[in-house]
């Protein structure tokens, strides 16, 4: 059990959250026809643009509201209309995805009744989905944006027939911020394996892979789809992956009654040992042949690794979810936490296999790091890992000063050679220059 502490001084000297309004941009960016929605000023929807457009090097499709001075003291009514009005005529969404920035939840705008009275006077717009989330920049972190995103597709799109058909080859997977393009497109190819349907809450590994378009567009042009959320009503089960979709799973088994199982991790053999026994399970059919070829080639890679990784120390700092996943993995590598950060209060943390773990910044952590073997955070720990000379892996949002990190999964068996590889690497280098 972790004693969870926060950071002792009252700033940010060197940030390391991301905004619940970045997170909930870049769930919303998952699902296929889209277009978020930032109600707040322009500065907020262009630094959360900038941010995304580093890490995924991806055109981003965002819009906002464009508050000025005298729109925020008289009230935004007026300039979520207008911009919901302009995105119908120009953009042709299938969703709007709006949320709040820390601007308009510091004055208080009412947003639900902002919706209600907009279709009241735009009776035309019944049709279109408009997705409002909650996102103040001013607590929680990115991870929570992310989950609140989730939670509020899952209440507000699916619909219940009144004759409900479930269909025994679909499945309901709801991914984390945790899990990159990459792990998304890797679960997703486990899954089908199994002869399985998997709809992906929100699909980033469609949306947000590595293709090429004919042309511009302002709207998401692939992910999870308006059809595929109106009939998640009919997967036969739920099941989630990281803690902090715990919540909008928990909607679907109360609305559809829907059974839901969590994976808090799918990196390791443990936690892909079971994710596949659960595949196996739902589809009645015995794990392919491939999966088994690579569990024997991850032992050997285990085996080879091992040297390196045992007994080393490791410094993390990195959002809940990301930060369970990957203690656990190098714990059963046999590497020993140092020292521990995060951005935001989490039910796992307190469960975390360590003996404590503070919820701060990269300042606390260049201060607890001293005398780690490798650091394990986000591209902004790059300078103080120089400073402090430690091998630095980069896991976690933004990172921006190497290509493809993304695109490389680090879920499942396959997944995990690929971590060993590039974490023992580093450390192997280490050694040489030692």
């Amino acid at each position: 059990m972790a004693i969870v502490s926060l950071t002792s001084t009252s700033v940010a000297v060197n940030p390391l959250k991301q905004s619940q309004t970045l997170g909930a941009a870049l769930a919303f960016l998952g699902f296929k026809g889209i277009i978020p929605l930032l109600h707040g000023s322009q500065g907020c929807a262009a630094l959360t643009k900038v941010i995304l457009a580093r890490h995924l090097r991806s055109s981003i499709p965002l819009s906002t509201t464009a508050m000025t001075e005298v729109a925020t003291v008289l009230g935004g009514e007026e300039n979520v209309e207008a911009a919901i009005l302009s995105l119908v005529e120009k953009s042709q969404p299938e969703i709007i995805g709006l949320c709040t920035t820390g601007l308009m939840e510091t004055r208080g705008d009412d947003m639900g009744r902002f919706v209600k009275e907009i279709r009241h006077r735009h009776p035309e717009l019944d049709y279109l989905p408009i997705v409002l989330v909650s996102t103040p920049d001013f607590k929680g972190a990115l991870q929570d944006g992310f989950a609140a995103v989730v939670e509020s597709i899952v209440k507000t799109i699916p619909q219940k027939a009144e004759k409900q058909n479930i269909c025994s080859k679909q499945i309901t997977i709801l991914a984390s911020s945790a899990f990159t393009p990459g792990d998304v497109q890797e679960i997703k190819e486990i899954i089908t394996d199994f002869g399985l349907n998997p709809i992906i809450l929100p699909d980033l590994g469609a949306s947000l892979s590595s293709h090429l378009e004919n042309s511009h567009s302002s709207i998401s042009t692939t992910g999870t789809t308006l059809e595929q959320l109106r009939v998640i009503s009919n997967s036969v089960c739920t099941l989630a992956l990281g803690e902090s979709m715990r919540g909008a799973a928990q909607i679907l088994g109360k609305k559809f009654s829907t059974p839901y199982e969590i994976f808090r991790e799918l990196t390791g053999l443990k936690a892909t040992d079971k994710f596949l026994q659960t595949l196996a399970h739902i589809s009645g059919k015995a794990i392919p042949e491939k999966y088994r070829q690579q569990r024997y080639q991850l032992q050997n890679v285990m085996v080879d690794t091992h040297p390196y990784f045992g007994c080393k120390r490791v410094s993390l700092a990195l959002e809940p979810d990301l930060l369970w996943s990957t203690i656990c993995f190098l714990q059963s590598m046999g590497m020993q936490v140092h020292c521990c950060i995060t951005t935001t209060r989490s039910p796992i943390l307190e469960e975390l296999p360590i003996t404590s773990v503070t919820i701060g910044d990269l300042e606390d952590l260049e201060q607890l790091a001293s005398g780690s073997d490798l650091l394990i955070t986000n591209s902004h720990g790059d300078a103080l890992a120089q400073r402090l000379s430690i091998p630095f892996y980069r896991l976690g949002i933004p990172i921006f000063d190497c290509l493809g990190h993304g695109q490389f999964p680090r879920v499942g068996y396959r997944g995990t050679i690929q971590l060993l590889f590039d974490i023992s690497n580093l450390l192997f280098q280490q050694e040489m220059k030692g």
